[in-house]
């Protein structure tokens, strides 16, 4: 028989009256279960956040992107694109020039990201899921299209509905200096818009024409382009396929992933989780203080039991053991609980998300979370840890009153 544990639950549930030692325990103990709880709650919400990212990205940028390390364009001759669509893994290739323009509809203008895009660039993207009115168009029967972000369609006061009023974009050619009273400064391209589509706030300018369009009002040349988008195959390893990309553009282009386009979303979003994270651990840090002083509290009430148990033969490991034990049960049952809760919230926010995000523009109407293993056995060890270090005081005072120190 384990002697220690057996006191131990013997202390902890065996009390004929509750004292004020007691009440501490059970205060230490959903302490302990609160702030369990809370940081398994609030991590998974920070992994769904990222995932959800993720997701968005999805929806408008490539796998891949290779663009230029220094300035805004490179030459994608025929023979460079065929050496990309040659390596493995590599699906298509969307050939982009975009950049700041003035757009005019009506009586009203604003600035936007006019992106200029390849014919197969709506087959390769899930925009789809995305449209909000209209229809996914950008040339048909000789006629140009434009697809504008809601946040364009606010400004102007678009209506895909309105065929007759157009969409005039304006890009003020190069070599010349920009002259408010000469209108000939300026390169000018008239689209019909098709379609209204809405992602997240950062793609809220974007305004997307033929290809051919832009590189006019850009003065492209022919073979000219701001990035190349390219989609993989499914299955492909997109890291093999990025480092074998890497080695066929050459070291003055660069190739990135949707991470590395969005490296400091990512790395805000996970500096906040860690400063999130050592909130909530402080929180259980003091509840795991209050262990500390009801395990100090019971060393001193139970101070007759400790010598008689010496008396009886008890060694100093068995009485340290005992309320090791003691403060193990204390918050482990807190932590237990815990995580069940934790686990269970979270697990029901991804089934019914009775959590709203509060936002009519949201994409998503309720908070997303996703659970890893990683956070919930970190989450543990913390606790743990914790413990031992609360618990030790105490069951080390217990196991030196028997030898007189």
């Amino acid at each position: 028989m384990n002697l220690a544990p057996w006191i131990a639950r013997r202390y902890f549930f065996s009390r004929k009256k509750r004292s004020f030692i007691s009440w501490l325990s059970i205060l230490s103990m959903l302490g302990v279960g609160v702030g369990t709880m809370a940081l398994v709650v609030v991590l998974s919400v920070f992994n769904g956040m990222e995932e959800l990212n993720r997701e968005i990205f999805k929806t408008f940028e490539a796998d891949l992107t290779v663009s230029p390390k220094l300035g805004k364009r490179f030459a994608a001759p025929a023979a460079l694109l065929d050496k990309v669509q040659a390596v493995a893994g590599v699906q298509a290739i969307t050939r982009v020039a975009q950049d700041n323009a003035l757009a005019r509809y009506a009586d009203g203008q604003t600035v936007v990201r006019l992106k200029g895009v390849d014919d197969n660039y709506l087959n390769q993207t899930a925009l789809d899921s995305a449209l909000l009115e209209g229809r996914l168009l950008l040339r048909q029967d000789g006629v140009n299209y434009a697809i504008v972000a809601d946040g364009v369609r606010a400004d102007l006061s678009i209506s895909p509905a309105d065929i007759l009023t157009p969409l005039d974009i304006l890009y003020p050619q190069n070599g010349k200096t920009l002259n408010a009273l000469n209108p000939d400064i300026f390169n000018e391209q008239r689209l019909t818009v098709a379609g209204i589509f809405f992602i997240e706030s950062r793609y809220d300018n974007y305004v997307l024409a033929p290809l051919a369009v832009a590189r006019n009002l850009f003065d492209y040349k022919p073979d000219e382009v701001t990035t190349l988008e390219i989609q993989l195959k499914p299955g492909a390893n997109e890291n093999q396929v990025k480092r074998a990309l890497q080695t066929v553009v050459g070291e003055q282009l660069l190739v990135q992933n949707r991470d590395d386009l969005n490296l400091d979303l990512y790395r805000a979003i996970r500096v906040e989780k860690l400063f999130v994270a050592v909130t909530l651990a402080l929180i259980i840090l003091v509840a795991s203080i209050n262990i500390f002083f009801s395990l100090s509290m019971l060393v001193i009430e139970k101070k007759s039991d400790i010598q008689i148990m010496y008396a009886l033969g008890a060694t100093s490991n068995l009485i340290r053991n005992i309320f090791l034990t003691e403060g193990a049960i204390i918050a482990l049952s807190g932590a237990f609980a815990g995580l069940i809760l934790g686990i269970g919230l979270c697990l029901a926010q991804q089934t019914y998300g009775f959590v709203s995000m509060g936002m009519t523009s949201s994409i998503i109407d309720a908070y997303p979370v996703r659970l890893e293993l990683n956070d919930i056995v970190l989450t543990g060890a913390l606790v743990i840890l914790l413990t031992v270090l609360t618990s030790w005081f105490p069951a080390q005072r217990a196991a030196a009153q028997g030898t007189g120190k």
